[in-house]
């Protein structure tokens, strides 16, 4: 991008601050000397910012000197992984800067880590770090929520650079940014590109601090990488990537006769989409339909289950009503939604959003706080089936899971 920023520090004194972003595509700045010259992840501004006084032990957990602004405190954690096969990355580093509370880059002589403008004014400003992951792959940064540019032309958010432990050159993922920001529209969310996976995240009160979860994984979208290929092998979307919006007929269940979005009234812990795209052998759809029923009932709110019907032969919406709300009527069924769309890449309903390409059979995507947490494509209606989902839920529980929004005032 390479945008200036017109920003008014003092009454009559402008100060201009080009915001240069680790997330900006442009021309290529110089590189650190101790980096091959390989292309990966596209042009890259001023990729040797990453470096500049960067300490040589980095720790896994950093307190930004955004601290002492009176600010909202927010602690941003999550887990770096490996594509192909999916596993943690440890020794992974990440730099991070971002806004003041007032939503400009400023240079504070100071603060040890504040980067001073070059000869074209050009700063990260102060509230800059690095993380080093441990050997589980997690890391945490303590700092406060950016503020928004004064312009309002931007979501607040927070740059994010890695450098792999091998010698893959530094590259810029999706900036982190906030779920509630009125400024983050649809249009926006739609236009991010899911460089090692969405950057989006819903924050949790816990202790004073506003949390968020970032999960990264390393070459996800990133031009170039060895990794790129495993993923294009892949169909539809993947774990990391944030869940759209799309408003699908509810035949059977609490929203029955309604539209309502799966992510939009019940994203807030666990959910599960069973996609079927075509006609099912119907014994086995009974069957998952029931012992998923009895794992919504066991996990209360913290599971919701979304069976969608896309199945474009012959297709009208009150044949297709008829004949999925007999079925959940004749199993009883309380908690699952049983809805359906016309296709699965039908854009009336936005389901085309989500590019989710089921299975010829089926398709079940794991998400948590509308990010997908995992995906598991064909399977039959066997307990051992069954349990391998129920196992990746749980494994992507944490201390964070149960606890709620913060409350603003």
């Amino acid at each position: 991008m390479g945008l200036t920023k017109i920003l008014l520090g003092k009454p009559g004194l402008l100060i201009v601050c080009l915001s240069l972003f680790c997330a900006c595509q442009g021309q290529s700045g110089k590189e650190n000397p101790t980096q091959p010259a390989r292309e990966i992840g596209g042009p890259f501004e001023n990729r040797d910012y990453m470096y500049m006084g960067m300490p040589s032990q980095i720790p896994s957990a950093d307190s930004s000197s955004g601290l002492q602004e009176n600010a909202p405190r927010i602690m941003v954690t999550g887990v770096v992984y490996r594509l192909n096969p999916r596993r943690p990355a440890p020794g992974t580093i990440i730099y991070y800067y971002h806004t003041n509370a007032d939503g400009r880059y400023l240079h504070k002589p100071s603060v040890p880590v504040s980067m001073p403008p070059n000869g074209q004014g050009q700063t990260h400003g102060y509230i800059r770090g690095w993380v080093k992951t441990d050997s589980l792959g997690r890391y945490k940064i303590y700092t406060i929520r950016p503020g928004v540019y004064p312009t309002r032309d931007e979501p607040a958010h927070i740059h994010l650079t890695v450098k792999e432990p091998n010698d893959i050159p530094g590259y810029y993922i999706d900036d982190i940014m906030f779920d509630d920001d009125k400024l983050l529209t649809s249009a926006k969310r739609l236009a991010q590109p899911n460089r090692a996976g969405s950057g989006v995240v819903r924050l949790v009160s816990k202790d004073g601090w506003q949390v968020g979860e970032r999960d990264i994984y390393l070459g996800m979208r990133i031009p170039g990488h060895p990794e790129e290929k495993t993923l294009n092998s892949l169909k539809g979307i993947q774990a990391g990537e944030e869940v759209q919006s799309f408003i699908p007929w509810h035949a059977w269940g609490p929203d029955k006769g309604k539209r309502t979005c799966p992510v939009c009234a019940y994203g807030w812990y666990h959910g599960i989409l069973y996609l079927v795209k075509q006609e099912p052998d119907w014994a086995d759809t009974r069957k998952w339909l029931m012992m998923l029923e009895e794992a919504c009932i066991k996990r209360d709110t913290a599971l919701t289950v979304y069976f969608v019907y896309g199945n474009p032969v012959g297709y009208t919406k009150e044949k297709r009503m008829q004949e999925l709300s007999r079925i959940g009527r004749e199993l009883g069924l309380k908690r699952i939604a049983v809805t359906f769309v016309p296709s699965f890449t039908d854009e009336e309903s936005e389901i085309n959003l989500n590019n989710f390409q089921p299975g010829d059979m089926n398709s079940f995507i794991l998400f948590k706080r509308r990010k997908v947490i995992d995906r598991f494509e064909n399977l039959q209606a066997t307990e051992g089936n069954f349990q391998k989902i129920m196992n990746a839920l749980d494994g992507s529980e944490n201390e964070y899971f149960h606890l709620e929004s913060p409350t603003y005032h």
